[in-house]
This record gives structure tokens, sequence and C-alpha cells, in this order.
């Protein structure tokens, strides 16, 4: 005979570790700690993070929130086993996409959703988060670790990530005032930061048959170091700039490239007057942009309707904001200017040299 009883059941048994996730929570919440301002109000509750809003100085103050995450980046990371760029990654398309409407970020909170914990990996992920936050001048509240098996396998993990920040109504850029004329200035992007890294994969890996150690000629890092480098965070170049000048449009550089996030800096009702041209020979192109074209046999356009091809924060000023702003900060470059559209000029002008 067998015993028919049904066995008693725990949590762990169903794949969720409730003592590990409560001391990968303690660890965490230490790291996280650490990267608050003066603002956050501690000790209150704990079910939701406090904050006082900095509201000095600001006649007409707003809330900017922005909502991100890496994408298959992940996967990239999870088979090098580099972590901690991860969270720079997730910070950094957060915090980056507030600046257009010129705020300045406050807060940040995270989402890790997971099979399985991997405590290591995953405070990696977060050590990282508090690093990029300390460089966003933003305290890390506080976030979610889900463990969820069934939705994930073992091994595998998703990131998201929530940045609020802070801006006088009269602050904000205004798109509007932009005429032919005005100057682009551009800051550097790190690499391909976090956007299209499922072309990234399929051309380097897929098509191409490269491995992640690859180190390809005249390089002197591995491939896996280049692709994984995280995504630069512009907080205090971009606000600089917003206080002592006037910008009049702003773009993050992310999902669908310079041509798509370019385009939007000019209004909807002057698009079919004004347009935006680019000197792709006033900026460096990474070497990584010309070995995704090579592998993957894409088109110019498609590279630019994919990838930030270099420039990863771009503001519009007129040409003696232009000249000042160059002056103090050599790191803007000027990489373009507004012209006239007529007939069949495209929105948006650009040409690059392959890698």
């Amino acid at each position: 005979m067998t015993d028919s009883t049904p066995k008693n059941l725990s949590y762990k048994d169903a794949g969720v570790d409730i003592e590990a996730a409560d001391h990968f929570v303690s660890t965490i919440a230490q790291i996280a700690k650490a990267t608050h301002t003066s603002d956050v109000v501690p000790g209150k509750t704990a079910y939701a993070g406090l904050v006082r809003p900095p509201l000095e100085g600001l006649n007409d103050p707003l809330i900017a929130a922005t909502c991100d995450g890496v994408g298959t980046k992940l996967i990239l990371a999870r088979d090098a086993g580099i972590y901690r760029g991860l969270g720079q990654d997730l910070v950094a398309m957060n915090v980056n996409d507030l600046l257009p409407a010129g705020a300045k970020p406050l807060l940040f909170l995270d989402y890790i959703a997971t099979g399985k914990l991997d405590p290591d990996a995953l405070t990696e992920v977060v050590t990282g988060v508090a690093d990029a936050c300390k460089l966003a001048g933003c305290s890390l509240l506080g976030g979610e670790t889900a463990e969820m098996p069934g939705v994930y396998r073992d091994g595998d993990f998703d990131l998201a990530g929530f940045s609020v920040g802070l801006v006088d109504a009269n602050r904000i850029p205004d798109s509007t005032q932009i005429k032919e004329g005005d100057v682009l200035l551009g800051l550097p992007s790190s690499g391909v930061h976090s956007n299209g890294y499922s072309l990234v994969r399929k051309a380097l890996f897929e098509q191409g048959g490269l491995s992640l150690d690859h180190v390809p000629e005249g390089w002197d890092q591995s491939l896996a170091t280049v692709a994984l480098e995280p995504t630069r965070i512009y907080v205090k170049e971009v606000l600089s700039a917003l206080s002592q000048h006037e910008v009049k449009a702003a773009a993050h550089i992310t999902g669908g490239g310079i041509l798509g996030r370019a385009a939007k800096i000019i209004p909807t009702t002057m698009r079919e007057t004004l347009g935006l041209h680019f000197n792709s020979a006033a900026y460096d192109i990474p070497k990584i942009f010309g070995l995704i074209q090579k592998c993957g046999n894409i088109t110019d356009e498609e590279m630019a309707r994919t990838f930030n091809m270099g420039l990863g924060f771009i503001i519009v000023v007129s040409p003696l904001v232009a000249e000042s702003l160059i002056a103090t900060d050599e790191t803007w470059l000027k990489v373009g200017t507004v012209i006239k559209r007529s007939g069949d000029t495209p929105g948006v002008e650009l040409g690059y040299a392959r890698g």
C-alpha cells in the first residue's frame, strides 16, 4: 500500500524561498540607504518611501516621472556574467528621460523579477543601481524583488525602473521657439547604451558567428566588455546647461535611434518647414556600430533608426548660446543645425561612414 496523504507543501516547495529573499532584501536595503539624500524622511513606515520635495526656488513646481527597462541587453549580461553595469543602464534610461523636460531627478525605484533568486548576481545589479543614483543625485528610495518560478526560468530575470523628478514650469524647454539657424549640441554616447540589443545579438552572434570573448582586430577589449558598456548618465551636464542658458529643446537618444528621437525635437506643427541637419564628422561613431552593421549587412538608415550612433543626448540652442556652452564645457559638441525644409528635404539629414 502507498501513503495517499498529500504532502504538506511550503512556499519553498513551489520555488519561492522567503528566507533567502528576506536576506537579499536586507542586504540591498543597506546599499539603497547609502544613496539617500537629505530629502528622504526615514523611519515613518515600512510600506512606502517618503521624500520631502525640495520646492525652494520653484514658483510653479511640476512632477516629472518616467518608466523604462534595460531590454535584451540582460541576455548578454547573463551570458557574460557581468551584471553591475545593468544597474547603471536602468537608472540612466530613466533619469536621462527626465532631462528633456528640464526636470532634476529626485528619487528612483527598481523592480527585479526572476525565476529563482541569485543573490550574488542581483546584488551586483542593485549595487550598480545605487552607484548610478549617486551619479544622478537622486535617492534609491525602494523597489520590489519578485521570485516567479514558472514565469521566468532559473537564471532569467528582468529589470524595470521608475524615476521621479521636479521642474519649475517656466524652466521647461520651449521647442516652439526653435528657428532656422539654431545649433544642435550633442553629448557623446558611451556605446550602444540600452537599445537595439535584439538586433545586436542577431547581427553579431547569430549571423556574424562571433563570441562574447572575441576581441575584434584593432580592439583592445573583448566584445562582451564593449557591448555591455553602461549607458552614460547626462544629468550633470544637461542640468548645468539648463540652469545657465536658454535651451529650446532636448532629446535623449534611445529607442528609435538618432533618426526617430532627433525628429521629435521639432514640434509637429513646424515639421513641414523646419528640419535637422547633422554633421557626422563632428563626432566619433564607436567601432561597435561598424561591426554590427558589417555582420548584419544593415543599411545606414536602419542603423540610424535603431541606434544612437555615437550621440546620446542632444539640445537645441541659439548660435550665441552654443558658443558660450562649448567655451565653458568642451564635452558639448556642435553636431548640426536647424535647417529650412522645402519639397523633398528630409526631416533629419544624417550620414555617417561605416566603421
